[in-house]
């Protein structure tokens, strides 16, 4: 259950955890091989960032709450194919199940519940009076109502939103961070106007989808950024785009998602940020709202985004995460393994620091171009000349 709320601890950030992703793995071959919640809440605890009174174990979601957003039968099928460890072509057609992207794995339905839970409950505690809520596990970000898509069996960004929206929040800003577009809640809040999805993402990297160009809503902004993206380049997205369209949106609440892909030493993408950059952009952007929930997204290097997400927790509580790990610290370090190259010989710093070295470089056209358009309110769709038939309604 929830903690209680009193005045004095409303304040204090909470992060939502859960012992399913420890030892849970989407196959040795995927990915999502790697442990990445369980490392994050074992290096707080090692770092002594996380108490106990502000841990909070995610339920998983309940097929009525899943059913907020995705199609029943599609819950049902995953949930069967979990139990029957098989699916039959023609369901693994319709949901795109059990294919290499999305496989058949032992907790296929229970880890994504519990991630869409995570989310649910985070609102739930937005909704309740909390001001900031952490949960690695929730986002999620590609899942559509009958079909999963990208690693993401269930949108936990979507049903968080949809959490709020339902309590009566009016404006809520979603901000993506992750080096792949969030296409899976950009669709579902397209049409929305108490929502403005706003997505930086690798140009031209899977799912293809976001150019800059392109508006899926109104209160859509996707700034797809160059391979080799640096940390120079991101802080002045923050400044120049990202600060004053939520500004100017004046959200309630913000849904910040983290994907620790973007960084350089993530196998998934071509960009080059330090883990500094993504907590410098967090600590920016988390004030922009009276409420703020931070989810996580990718991540494919162990030692990465293990470092990254839990300097984030440390962020949104006021701690410097560059300094030293803890001697506990370095030993959840030293356990990880990686079956990939770079994990049989990884580099020292992996182990011995929390903090990358700065990534900084110099701001590129194209980088300042996507920041144009964003900012632009109607580049593509401009405003009809004036005619008198229109006075009529012709």
């Amino acid at each position: 259950m929830p903690p209680s709320i009193s005045p004095c601890d409303s304040a204090r950030p909470l992060f939502i955890g859960s012992d399913v992703y420890r030892g849970s793995s989407y196959g040795p071959k995927h990915p999502l091989s790697v442990p990445r919640v369980s490392t994050v809440i074992d290096l707080c605890r090692a770092m002594g960032w996380l108490p106990d009174s502000v841990y909070v174990d995610s339920p998983p979601a309940t097929p009525r709450q899943l059913a907020r957003f995705h199609d029943p039968d599609y819950i049902a099928a995953l949930a069967r194919a979990e139990a029957e460890q098989r699916v039959d072509p023609e369901t693994a057609a319709r949901h795109n199940l059990g294919r290499l992207e999305n496989p058949i794995f032992p907790e296929m339905y229970r880890r994504p519940a519990t991630g869409a839970g995570a989310g649910v409950l985070a609102a739930r505690l937005i909704i309740d009076g909390h001001r900031t809520v952490y949960s690695p596990a929730a986002g999620t970000h590609h899942a559509r109502p009958a079909r999963a898509s990208g690693f993401c069996y269930f949108n936990a960004p979507v049903l968080a939103i949809l959490e709020l929206l339902d309590a009566g929040f009016g404006r809520v800003c979603y901000i993506d961070l992750d080096a792949h577009h969030g296409d899976g809640v950009e669709e579902a809040f397209a049409d929305d106007d108490r929502v403005l999805t706003i997505s930086v993402h690798e140009d031209g990297r899977w799912p293809f989808t976001g150019k800059a160009e392109e508006r899926a809503g109104r209160m859509v902004r996707n700034l797809p950024v160059p391979p080799g993206f640096n940390d120079s380049e991101l802080a002045y997205v923050v400044e120049h785009a990202l600060v004053p369209l939520t500004r100017d949106f004046a959200p309630e609440v913000l849904v910040l998602q983290t994907g620790a892909d973007a960084l350089a030493e993530d196998p998934l993408s071509r960009l080059e940020l330090s883990n500094r950059a993504l907590w410098d952009a967090v600590a920016a952007l988390a004030p922009l709202a009276p409420q703020t929930m931070v989810v996580g997204g990718g991540g494919y290097n162990p030692w990465s985004v293990g470092r990254a997400w839990a300097g984030i927790w440390a962020v949104l509580n006021g701690i410097d995460p560059a300094v030293p790990p803890t001697p506990q610290a370095e030993a959840v370090l030293g356990a990880l393994t990686w079956n990939r190259a770079a994990g049989r010989n990884p580099p020292r710093h992996w182990f011995t620091t929390l903090a990358d070295a700065p990534r900084e470089g110099p701001v590129r056209d194209g980088v300042r171009r996507v920041v144009e358009l964003a900012l632009d309110p109607f580049p593509f769709t401009p405003m009809p000349k004036y005619s008198p038939t229109m006075i009529n309604g012709g």
